[in-house]
């Protein structure tokens, strides 16, 4: 129904969304470990062109309950295009449960605090943010444009506005390497931020990104395996301490094992899992059935 401009990206929790494209690719798209929106330039769409896909969807939807502002950059817009769209939304949406998008740490740090409120009052209740890795080194050489103490603060400043926050964190983006390394440093960003949901992914190199991520990795790099991966999830579970429930999933398709609970009352049964894991590696989920 609607002329979507592929790819076209969302999370796996906003399966059952209606998706609005008000941006297309992403302003930053330097991520080596990504390649969502490498073959777009990021551009903003004109107001007519929201309006009519709104007034679109609206007819054929009109009891649409969740909404997606994409692609992935959509909080790059202005505040006041921003206000307008989701006055709008709300306006042909009137039983509308929420409107979320991706939101990078920068865009949520360019923004003021007043901005963000706005923007909250208006419908936009829920941000998806990439953290990634909290080791500024490995931040550095995946060029994600984020430190440790950066994605802090705009988890803590969306979180001081109202906002839910759901991140991911990535398996393996340090490889054998700096292992020990990623997982500590992004245990702790996760124990101070503790976001409403954290989604752990596996790092999965696509073609098209391979040979990027490899030369600004700028040394050899070593994939962790499915042995590696559990060891990771084993010790970032056991070294996160949130200071409130954080719903926690290992359970996306690039996984080798689905591990889930809520932080802190389901930390043991999680690492009791694991053990269990550990001990039957044939229940690992195959490899040609895993994808990033």
């Amino acid at each position: 129904m609607l002329n979507y401009d592929y790819p076209l990206y969302r999370p796996p929790s906003e399966a059952r969304s209606l998706i609005f494209q008000v941006t297309l690719g992403c302003s930053f798209n330097k991520c080596s470990y990504c390649n969502m929106y490498r073959t777009k330039e990021y551009v903003e769409r004109p107001w007519d062109e929201i309006k009519m896909e709104i007034d679109l969807a609206a007819k054929h939807m009109p009891d649409t309950k969740r909404i997606f502002l994409a692609d992935g950059d959509a909080l790059n817009l202005s505040t006041e295009k921003m206000i307008q769209i989701l006055q709008y939304l709300r306006e042909k949406f009137p039983d509308y449960e929420r409107i979320s998008c991706y939101a990078m740490p920068k865009n949520i740090l360019e923004k003021s605090s007043e901005d963000l409120k706005k923007l909250y009052d208006a419908g936009l209740t829920m941000f998806y943010i990439g953290i990634e890795s909290g080791s500024d080194l490995i931040l550095k050489k995946v060029t994600k444009g984020a430190t440790g103490q950066t994605i802090i603060k705009a988890c803590q400043k969306a979180k001081d506005s109202g906002y839910t926050i759901s991140c991911m964190v990535i398996l393996g983006l340090g490889g054998k390497t700096y292992s020990k390394q990623h997982i500590e440093d992004t245990a702790n960003v996760l124990s101070i931020s503790a976001p409403h949901y954290v989604g752990a992914l596996t790092l999965h190199l696509e073609d098209g990104i391979r040979e990027e991520f490899l030369t600004k990795f700028k040394e050899p790099f070593l994939p962790i395996d499915d042995s590696d991966a559990l060891n990771e999830l084993e010790l970032l579970i056991t070294k996160m301490q949130p200071r409130s429930p954080v719903i926690f999933r290992a359970n996306h398709g690039s996984n080798a094992y689905p591990i889930g609970g809520t932080f802190p009352q389901d930390k043991a049964a999680m690492l009791e899992k694991i053990s269990y894991l550990k001990a039957h590696p044939e229940l690992c989920r195959p490899v040609g059935l895993r994808g990033f």
